[in-house]
Protein backbone atom coordinates (compact mmCIF):
# COMPACT_ATOMS: atom_id res chain seq x y z
CA UNK A 1 0.00 0.00 0.00
CA UNK A 2 1.61 3.27 -0.80
CA UNK A 3 0.96 6.54 0.76
CA UNK A 4 -1.86 8.52 0.55
CA UNK A 5 -0.68 11.96 -0.10
CA UNK A 6 1.62 11.39 2.09
CA UNK A 7 -0.12 10.37 5.16
CA UNK A 8 0.29 7.45 6.99
CA UNK A 9 -2.73 6.01 8.35
CA UNK A 10 -4.56 2.99 8.47
CA UNK A 11 -8.08 1.47 9.84
CA UNK A 12 -8.62 -1.90 10.40
CA UNK A 13 -11.36 -4.38 11.57
CA UNK A 14 -11.52 -7.81 12.43
CA UNK A 15 -14.38 -10.01 13.40
CA UNK A 16 -14.35 -13.63 14.71
CA UNK A 17 -16.89 -15.85 17.12
CA UNK A 18 -14.49 -14.49 19.85
CA UNK A 19 -13.88 -10.81 19.20
CA UNK A 20 -14.79 -7.88 17.53
CA UNK A 21 -11.99 -5.27 16.87
CA UNK A 22 -11.44 -2.06 15.31
CA UNK A 23 -8.20 0.32 15.30
CA UNK A 24 -8.12 3.42 13.44
CA UNK A 25 -4.59 4.99 13.69
CA UNK A 26 -1.89 7.19 12.48
CA UNK A 27 1.86 6.98 12.31
CA UNK A 28 2.27 11.07 12.44
CA UNK A 29 -0.23 11.83 15.33
CA UNK A 30 0.88 13.79 18.31
CA UNK A 31 -0.36 11.00 20.50
CA UNK A 32 -3.62 10.99 21.06
CA UNK A 33 -5.79 8.11 21.95
CA UNK A 34 -9.53 6.78 22.33
CA UNK A 35 -8.98 2.79 23.69
CA UNK A 36 -11.90 1.03 25.04
CA UNK A 37 -11.06 -3.16 25.23
CA UNK A 38 -13.24 -3.89 28.07
CA UNK A 39 -10.21 -4.52 30.00
CA UNK A 40 -9.48 -1.60 32.36
CA UNK A 41 -5.13 -2.63 32.76
CA UNK A 42 -4.92 -3.55 28.52
CA UNK A 43 -6.71 -0.13 28.03
CA UNK A 44 -3.77 1.58 30.71
CA UNK A 45 -1.35 0.08 28.71
CA UNK A 46 -2.10 0.90 25.07
CA UNK A 47 -2.79 4.63 26.23
CA UNK A 48 0.69 4.71 27.29
CA UNK A 49 1.88 3.00 23.69
CA UNK A 50 -0.27 5.58 22.00
CA UNK A 51 1.35 8.97 24.24
CA UNK A 52 4.75 7.69 24.08
CA UNK A 53 5.20 6.76 20.13
CA UNK A 54 2.90 9.96 19.49
CA UNK A 55 1.13 7.45 17.31
CA UNK A 56 -2.78 8.13 17.45
CA UNK A 57 -4.63 5.37 18.28
CA UNK A 58 -8.34 4.71 18.82
CA UNK A 59 -9.53 1.13 19.88
CA UNK A 60 -12.85 -0.47 20.32
CA UNK A 61 -12.77 -4.01 21.33
CA UNK A 62 -15.54 -6.66 21.96
CA UNK A 63 -14.81 -9.72 23.31
CA UNK A 64 -15.48 -13.09 24.82
CA UNK A 65 -14.03 -11.54 28.27
CA UNK A 66 -17.02 -14.17 30.34
CA UNK A 67 -14.38 -16.82 29.49
CA UNK A 68 -11.05 -15.01 30.02
CA UNK A 69 -9.24 -12.09 28.41
CA UNK A 70 -6.98 -13.91 26.17
CA UNK A 71 -9.19 -13.60 23.10
CA UNK A 72 -9.47 -10.00 23.09
CA UNK A 73 -5.64 -9.07 24.43
CA UNK A 74 -4.25 -11.30 21.54
CA UNK A 75 -6.77 -9.61 18.81
CA UNK A 76 -6.12 -6.49 20.08
CA UNK A 77 -1.95 -7.02 19.28
CA UNK A 78 -2.88 -8.32 15.84
CA UNK A 79 -5.07 -5.21 14.79
CA UNK A 80 -2.80 -2.79 16.36
CA UNK A 81 -0.17 -4.80 14.45
CA UNK A 82 -2.10 -4.89 11.35
CA UNK A 83 -2.95 -1.65 11.08
CA UNK A 84 0.90 -0.28 11.64
CA UNK A 85 1.74 -2.68 8.79
CA UNK A 86 -0.54 -1.02 6.14
CA UNK A 87 -0.11 2.27 7.68
CA UNK A 88 3.71 2.19 6.98
CA UNK A 89 2.94 1.58 3.47
CA UNK A 90 6.30 0.47 0.87
CA UNK A 91 8.59 1.09 4.24
CA UNK A 92 10.81 3.91 2.20
CA UNK A 93 12.26 6.30 4.02
CA UNK A 94 11.78 4.63 7.83
CA UNK A 95 14.95 4.63 10.27
CA UNK A 96 13.98 1.05 10.58
CA UNK A 97 15.62 0.48 13.51
CA UNK A 98 14.88 1.34 17.43
CA UNK A 99 15.87 1.49 20.72
CA UNK A 100 14.55 2.41 24.18
CA UNK A 101 15.74 2.02 27.77
CA UNK A 102 12.76 2.58 30.05
CA UNK A 103 13.51 3.28 33.82
CA UNK A 104 10.68 3.67 35.90
CA UNK A 105 11.35 3.55 39.51
CA UNK A 106 12.92 0.54 40.37
CA UNK A 107 12.71 -0.96 37.42
CA UNK A 108 14.20 -0.77 34.19
CA UNK A 109 13.37 -2.70 30.80
CA UNK A 110 15.33 -2.55 27.24
CA UNK A 111 13.08 -2.78 24.63
CA UNK A 112 15.17 -3.02 20.54
CA UNK A 113 13.10 -3.86 17.39
CA UNK A 114 13.22 -3.51 13.88
CA UNK A 115 11.06 -3.28 11.22
CA UNK A 116 11.95 -5.61 9.32
CA UNK A 117 9.38 -7.83 7.94
CA UNK A 118 11.09 -10.60 9.64
CA UNK A 119 8.38 -11.16 12.54
CA UNK A 120 10.50 -12.51 15.79
CA UNK A 121 10.08 -11.73 19.55
CA UNK A 122 12.59 -12.24 21.83
CA UNK A 123 10.79 -12.01 25.51
CA UNK A 124 12.61 -11.60 28.70
CA UNK A 125 10.76 -10.41 31.26
CA UNK A 126 9.12 -12.21 34.12
CA UNK A 127 6.32 -11.27 36.88
CA UNK A 128 6.27 -12.57 40.50
CA UNK A 129 2.00 -12.08 40.38
CA UNK A 130 -0.53 -14.09 37.76
CA UNK A 131 -2.53 -10.89 38.00
CA UNK A 132 -2.49 -7.27 37.75
CA UNK A 133 -6.02 -5.97 38.38
CA UNK A 134 -8.43 -8.71 36.56
CA UNK A 135 -5.37 -9.32 33.82
CA UNK A 136 -3.27 -12.50 33.86
CA UNK A 137 0.30 -11.46 33.57
CA UNK A 138 1.44 -14.18 31.14
CA UNK A 139 -1.26 -12.50 28.63
CA UNK A 140 1.37 -9.52 28.33
CA UNK A 141 3.43 -11.82 26.18
CA UNK A 142 0.81 -12.83 24.39
CA UNK A 143 0.25 -9.50 23.42
CA UNK A 144 4.06 -8.77 21.89
CA UNK A 145 4.34 -11.63 20.01
CA UNK A 146 0.36 -10.86 18.58
CA UNK A 147 1.90 -7.43 17.74
CA UNK A 148 5.18 -8.71 16.21
CA UNK A 149 3.87 -11.04 14.30
CA UNK A 150 1.19 -8.80 12.27
CA UNK A 151 3.16 -6.09 12.01
CA UNK A 152 6.50 -7.78 10.54
CA UNK A 153 8.44 -6.48 13.54
CA UNK A 154 11.74 -8.10 14.72
CA UNK A 155 11.20 -6.99 18.92
CA UNK A 156 13.34 -7.57 22.00
CA UNK A 157 12.00 -7.08 25.07
CA UNK A 158 14.06 -7.58 28.09
CA UNK A 159 13.45 -6.37 31.48
CA UNK A 160 16.96 -6.13 33.30
CA UNK A 161 15.50 -5.60 36.79
CA UNK A 162 12.47 -4.63 38.63
CA UNK A 163 10.14 -5.31 41.59
CA UNK A 164 6.79 -4.52 41.09
CA UNK A 165 4.96 -5.81 38.37
CA UNK A 166 3.12 -2.77 37.20
CA UNK A 167 6.12 -1.02 36.70
CA UNK A 168 7.79 -4.01 34.92
CA UNK A 169 4.69 -4.52 32.40
CA UNK A 170 4.46 -0.37 31.89
CA UNK A 171 7.84 -0.12 31.07
CA UNK A 172 7.74 -2.40 28.26
CA UNK A 173 4.80 -0.77 26.69
CA UNK A 174 7.00 2.50 26.80
CA UNK A 175 9.61 0.84 25.56
CA UNK A 176 7.98 -0.01 22.63
CA UNK A 177 6.28 3.18 22.29
CA UNK A 178 9.68 4.86 21.87
CA UNK A 179 11.46 2.13 19.56
CA UNK A 180 8.40 2.44 17.58
CA UNK A 181 8.68 6.28 17.50
CA UNK A 182 12.91 6.37 16.41
CA UNK A 183 12.02 3.20 13.96
CA UNK A 184 9.40 4.68 11.79
CA UNK A 185 10.61 7.99 11.98
CA UNK A 186 11.67 9.46 8.10
CA UNK A 187 15.33 9.84 7.51
CA UNK A 188 14.86 13.05 5.55
CA UNK A 189 18.35 12.02 3.74
CA UNK A 190 16.89 9.04 2.68
CA UNK A 191 13.36 9.39 2.30
CA UNK A 192 12.56 7.71 -0.73
CA UNK A 193 14.59 4.78 0.23
CA UNK A 194 13.75 1.23 1.82
CA UNK A 195 16.38 1.10 4.57
CA UNK A 196 18.37 -1.89 3.26
CA UNK A 197 21.32 -2.63 0.87
CA UNK A 198 18.98 -5.58 -0.98
CA UNK A 199 16.15 -2.82 -1.39
CA UNK A 200 13.46 -4.82 -0.14
CA UNK A 201 12.37 -5.35 3.27
CA UNK A 202 11.30 -9.08 4.52
CA UNK A 203 12.35 -12.69 3.61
Amino acid sequence: MERENGNRIATVERKTKETEVFVSLDLDGTGEYDVDTGIGFLDHMLEQLSRHSLIDLKVRAEGDLHIDFHHTTEDTGIVIGEAVLQALGDLKGITRYGNAVIPMDETCTRVTLDVSQRPYLIWKVNFTRPKLGDMDTELFKEWFQAFAQAAGITLHVENMYGENNHHIVESCFKGLARALRQAIEIDPRKADAIPSTKGVLGS
